[in-house]
């Protein structure tokens, strides 16, 4: 299973960030493989639509679980109709690689 975990930073050392849409990175965490990637959000800084943005991406990604802190109506619907397990995590000061654990 692909979870995408929204990242403060591009370390497993970074903190969760709470926003879908406007954070800096995604931690794209494959359970199979037991690997972690990075990719920096293209869409933080748009205008408008980042959330929308970010969710098409993140179906085109193949990911089935997204873990953040608040998503978006708009995103949040387009995930919903994918089936894409959204998780809310409260706890923004938890390291990527503590909520990494928690998965295992």
């Amino acid at each position: 299973m692909k979870t995408v975990i929204t990242s403060s930073g591009d370390t497993l050392q970074s903190t969760m960030d709470s926003r879908f849409g406007r954070c800096a990175y995604f931690c794209v965490y494959d359970q199979e493989s037991g690997t972690t990637s990075f990719l920096k959000n293209e869409f933080a800084t748009a205008q408008g639509g980042a959330g929308q943005k970010v969710a098409e991406k993140m179906l085109m990604l193949g990911v089935q679980r997204i873990i953040s802190g608040d998503f978006g109506p708009k995103a949040k619907a387009i995930l919903d109709k994918y089936q894409v397990q959204l998780v809310k995590f409260s706890d923004d000061q938890k390291t990527i690689q503590q909520i990494i654990e928690t998965l295992k």
